[in-house]
């Protein structure tokens, strides 16, 4: 179903162009004034609202916080004329998505704007879906991202998942390869049946070995009684081993012998178990050529790449980010009993143009720092704290590295403005009317664009 956009002016031009403007993509209903507004509110559920400031019988900012009061997470974009800039950079501060200034010159740029404030609210109601999700399936793991890759990544999740086989997991440390282990478990054939998880780079290889086989009693020193072990727990389940190819050589002979033979001893016993359990494994680093480096046993290699998924970086998801983004902001709002957000439509920009090193797990990390440490209510990008060399690194890397096939025209615009602004900055030493004159556009248009993209300006 297309989105419901409500636009609010008592100008029949600026109604008319952007009903023409959004007619192909979304439901577009008008009022030209505020009563007629509230009667299409009280009655329809809308993705967005666009609202004049000046109205015959209402003021817009206030119609706005009056219906935000009904719906808290309307997405609204406030429409002024240049002498009211400052009362909507106000309103942007209260939470409003954006704001735009008559007469618009620009319409790409109008439609990118609104395009932006209906992925936010998707997004938002992505989320919302999720939850509802979570609380009819209680402890069913969350993998958020609409991206055509992550798309693909849970199409082939859900395929493997069926499958009584082996999978291995590659990918950057964050990209979350212990939620798509959890979601195989979750959707596979032994649901029902014990999940067990083990990181094989965070133990010394003597606890490893007693955690996974087990022990009897007397089998070593403080071994005081019996213990059984994850191949003996996991029969009928799951296991996933993480970062596998920090497993020492021995226990990856261990291992293979017990793969091969679905059997095994508890350490300090000669009776052999039998055990069947389905394979999760997982690696940050190249196997194949820890293989070649002797680092990784070849035959052991070969058993568990039976089928293998790689997980994308968090930079080539492009759009996920404000999903990851609001995903955990809701996570950490109801953790921490606070109302931080809604996110300004400057933090969303900068959380796109960073490259996240760290992946999901770093973005997880900053939004949770960001609602333990700000108070309710908006979020700029001045809030997040990020970093500025990693900003510019995303800029240098998408110089360097240009990948245009995995780029919309919308984002390949936006990319384009953004960089340009920030150069007719430097140009102009910060001056807005220099500014203005080597670019040719109106100064106050200058002033909304950069504001939109998070950019430090002062009228």
């Amino acid at each position: 179903m297309p989105p419901k956009l409500l636009v609010v002016d008592d100008d029949h031009y600026t109604r008319t162009l952007i009903e023409q403007l959004m007619r192909k993509t979304a439901q577009v209903h008008l009022a030209d004034s505020g009563a007629a507004a509230r009667r299409l509110f009280a009655d329809n559920d809308y993705n967005l609202v666009l609202m004049d400031q000046r109205l015959p019988d209402a003021h817009g900012l206030e119609l706005l916080r009056e219906f935000r009061a009904q719906k808290p997470r309307l997405l609204a974009i406030l429409i002024t004329g240049y002498a009211d800039v400052r009362d909507a950079v106000a309103a942007v501060r209260e939470g409003l998505f954006d704001y735009l200034t008559k007469p618009f010159e620009d319409l790409e740029a109008l439609e990118a704007v609104i395009g932006k404030a209906l992925e936010f609210d998707a997004a938002y109601r992505e989320i919302d879906s999720l939850r509802q999700r979570l609380s009819a399936e209680k402890d069913a793991p969350v993998l958020v991202g609409q991206s055509s890759v992550m798309e693909r990544l849970l199409s082939q999740l859900r395929q493997v998942a069926g499958l009584d086989t082996t999978v291995l997991l590659q990918g950057e440390s964050g990209t979350g390869k212990d939620v798509c282990a959890r979601l195989i478990h979750h959707w596979s054939q032994r649901a029902n049946q014990p999940f067990l998880e083990v990181n094989c780079g965070g133990l010394p290889e003597s606890l490893l070995e007693s955690l996974l086989f087990g022990y009897d009693k007397g089998a070593f020193t403080g071994a005081n009684q019996s213990s059984a072990g994850y191949f003996e727990k996991a029969d009928g389940g799951n296991l996933f081993l993480d970062e596998i190819a920090d497993m020492s050589p021995k226990l990856q002979s261990s291992l293979l012998t017990v793969l091969q033979n679905h059997s095994f001893c508890r350490l300090g016993s000669t009776h052999r178990r039998n055990t069947d359990f389905r394979l999760i494994c997982a690696t940050n680093r190249d196997l194949a050529g820890e293989v070649k480096g002797g680092r990784f046993r070849e035959d052991l290699f070969y058993r568990i790449n039976v089928v293998a998924l790689t997980l994308p970086p968090l930079r080539e998801r492009r759009g996920d980010v404000v999903r990851l983004a609001l995903h955990f902001l809701e996570h950490y709002n109801t953790k921490f009993g606070k109302h931080c957000g809604p996110l300004t439509a400057a933090a969303a920009q900068a959380l796109d143009a960073q490259v996240w090193p760290g992946n999901v797990r770093e973005l997880q990390h900053c939004m949770e720092r960001v609602v333990a440490m700000q108070a309710d209510g908006p979020i700029d990008a001045a809030h997040l704290n990020l970093p500025a060399a990693q900003a510019a690194d995303a800029v240098g890397a998408t110089e360097q590295a240009p990948d245009p096939g995995s780029l919309a025209y919308q984002d390949a615009r936006a990319d384009f403005e953004r960089d340009y602004l920030k150069r007719l900055l430097v140009a102009s030493r910060g001056n807005m009317s220099e500014a203005a004159r080597l670019s040719g556009s109106p100064r106050q248009n200058l002033y909304v664009r950069m504001k939109r993209w998070g950019l430090d300006v002062k009228l």
